[in-house]
């Protein structure tokens, strides 16, 4: 039910939005957890493995990678017209970008053993919408990805040209677009950078998948613009996990287990945060990130402090983001840490 995530490197930071940042992150094999009482497994090593952690393999995370498998096969014979897209939509804090990253990395990762040895492919490219974006911000941050070099005096139509080129030659089958919910097409310059997006879908024969807060509540979706995007788009919800039924509890208990296993704390119990199961899910809506947030600083605290075992009153003494904090928040649920007795 779990990966492990990737380790950083003491090299300069890229981000994922950048080739080199992006190659780093596909490149870098997931690190395995050592023996919790390995001597030689430094203290701080251990609090490097806790702060990355794990990366929770939920059941729409199997949903979207099928989709898009799916997708990327009905695209394949696409010589014209409209190629079909994914759009993963849902809640801040739900694991939209880390669902979209870890289909871009198994993406690639299965186009190299298809094609070894053969350099100046790129198969996945891996970009956030600016926040007010124009086309020509849009198409920049596909050059910035590549590489290339968006001087002043190139033209929006310029840039768009040379990003179409070196992608179709490059061999890209998927494009991933975050944060598309930045896109207002209300405002003229958001109406413009929808339609920038449609025009690449055209131009680049490749699957395009895009991930947004609320995508279906926005106004993306609405007037002719957002007729045209519903009809070649299928959304995903990546919605917050419940708790009601008993199928509902299996998944969350499985993931809080997947948590504890990986965790490699010298004092932990085997099965602890299972037991707190219903509390986590309480604290966290259900929320991936916010899941992994409060177990990671968990287990950091406890490094710190020497005490090496995630409690119930470690947990209640973490605070989450505001919003997870709001919408946990209860009569009496539990006293703030300033309220706590020494």
């Amino acid at each position: 039910m779990v990966t492990t995530a990737q380790p950083a490197t003491a090299s300069t930071f890229n981000p994922l939005t950048t080739w080199d940042g992006w190659q780093q992150f596909v490149d870098t094999p997931h690190a395995s957890a050592r023996d919790v009482g390995d001597q030689e497994w430094t203290l701080e090593q251990r609090e490097d493995y806790h702060a990355r952690f794990v990366v929770l393999k939920t059941p729409a995370m199997d949903t979207i990678s099928t989709a898009v498998r799916r997708l990327l096969l009905l695209n394949r014979g696409q010589q014209g017209g409209a190629r079909r897209g994914l759009i993963i939509s849902g809640p801040a804090t739900t694991g939209k970008t880390t669902a979209m990253q870890q289909l871009g990395r198994t993406v690639e990762l299965a186009d190299r053993r298809r094609h070894p040895n053969q350099d100046g492919r790129l198969p996945v490219l891996f970009i956030t919408v600016p926040p007010s974006s124009t086309p020509k911000m849009l198409i920049s941050e596909f050059a910035r990805f590549l590489g290339l070099p968006t001087l002043e005096r190139m033209n929006q139509i310029q840039i768009t040209n040379a990003v179409c080129e070196l992608l179709c030659e490059m061999g890209t089958q998927l494009v991933l677009v975050d944060d598309v919910h930045l896109m207002d097409t209300r405002s003229r310059a958001g109406a413009e950078t929808s339609d920038q997006l449609k025009y690449l879908g055209e131009r680049i024969p490749a699957t395009f998948v895009y991930s947004g807060i609320d995508v279906e509540a926005s106004p993306l979706l609405t007037g002719v613009r957002g007729s045209q995007l519903a009809g070649r788009f299928k959304i995903v919800r990546n919605q917050p996990l419940r708790y009601g039924s008993s199928a509902d509890k299996e998944v969350w208990n499985a993931l809080v287990n997947g948590m504890d296993s990986a965790l490699r704390l010298r004092q932990h119990r085997p099965g602890t945060l299972v037991t707190h199961a219903a509390y986590l899910h309480a604290r966290t809506g259900g929320r991936m990130g916010s899941l992994s947030h409060l177990v990671r600083e968990a287990a950091l605290v406890s490094l710190l402090d020497g005490t090496e075992r995630i409690t119930k009153k470690l947990l209640e003494e973490i605070e989450l983001d505001t919003a997870a904090e709001q919408r946990a928040r209860a009569p009496h649920r539990r006293r703030m840490p300033s309220q706590r007795q020494p």
